[in-house]
């Protein structure tokens, strides 16, 4: 068993069995993970239950979304303890208070817009906040686009097309912004974050990574990036070392400060990954990561029978600095 991960500062220690669900629960897919000022921790999945919430130790709190949620994919806290959560399968966006109501939904539900007609939404993927409040969705599948929306919920710009230049993507995945109004983007099949000024001007782009999935990103001036990377997934390359899947951290300049993953990485034990998806930190540096795993787990292991319960959710603690 993997007694750490990481190294210096971002050394962590796997938390076997973490987060103790009620009889009769049982995970889906963990496609995003949320942490409030509280440090409790809102695992967004794909199952009964889609919001599932458990204190730092991982003790069950409460669970909300039934008949709301089709298909969980993004979560985003709110400085308004609010959270903001993302339906690919809904083509919504909604913000809930931590207890379930919603007050505010985005898009309308189970309509798509046109495939790639760079309307909102078609299979929107992620939901971040300025420090002005306003709100942009990644939009993602079945678009190429970012979309800024007021605070209030109207639309103000949208930017992205398909692509592989600067602006352009191939499945923007994940979003999040910085305290000084920055953008970055997930643009997963492309391998790369691209950063955006708060009208999506284009600003650079960071690159030594692979199909990047989930962001989180922490507050204060030098903030820290921290990017859950799914890996490969190709028979060709599947087994190929040192692309993941892994999680990567990153300082607000672009500056890759280290990687976190088992050897090998691609595994179920404490430690190693199938395909983080999502990812946040607590006030102590810990990590929890939520991971789509049923839904990768006949690419990761081809020809292995998949089981009916497998880990979606993992505490990272963190033992360096």
């Amino acid at each position: 068993m993997t007694e750490t991960i990481g190294s210096g500062e971002f050394t962590y220690r796997p938390e076997h069995g973490w987060g103790k669900l009620p009889d009769g629960y049982a995970f889906g897919d963990v496609a995003a993970v949320g942490v409030d000022r509280w440090d409790n921790v809102y695992a967004f999945h794909r199952g009964e239950h889609p919001m599932v919430v458990f204190d730092k130790d991982g003790n069950f709190l409460r669970s909300w979304g039934d008949g709301i949620f089709t298909r969980a994919h993004g979560v985003h806290m709110g400085p308004d303890d609010t959270i903001w959560c993302t339906d690919d399968g809904d083509h919504t966006v909604r913000q809930c208070t931590l207890d379930g109501k919603v007050l505010l939904t985005i898009g309308v539900p189970g309509h798509a817009t046109p495939y790639m007609s760079g309307e909102p939404f078609n299979r929107c993927t992620h939901t971040a906040l300025s420090p002005q409040g306003d709100i942009y969705v990644s939009d993602g599948y079945g678009n190429s686009r970012v979309h800024k929306y007021s605070p209030n919920g109207k639309l103000l710009h949208s930017w992205g097309s398909p692509g592989t230049n600067p602006g352009e993507f191939n499945i923007a995945h994940n979003i999040t912004c910085d305290g000084d109004g920055w953008v970055y983007v997930a643009d997963r099949e492309n391998h790369r974050v691209q950063v955006f000024d708060g009208n999506g001007k284009y600003e650079t782009q960071w690159n030594n990574m692979h199909r990047p999935s989930g962001l989180f990103m922490t507050a204060g001036k030098c903030p820290l990036c921290f990017i859950a990377e799914l890996g490969p997934h190709l028979p060709v390359n599947l087994d190929l070392p040192n692309i993941g899947p892994r999680i990567s951290v990153w300082d607000h300049t672009g500056k890759q400060l280290a990687r976190v993953q088992a050897a090998p990485s691609r595994g179920t034990a404490p430690g190693q990954f199938i395909s983080p998806h999502g990812l946040a930190a607590d006030s102590f540096g810990n990590l929890y990561v939520g991971e789509v795993a049923y839904t990768s787990w006949s690419r990761s292991f081809p020809g292995v029978e998949k089981p009916k319960y497998i880990r979606c959710l993992q505490k990272l603690v963190r033992v360096g600095g």
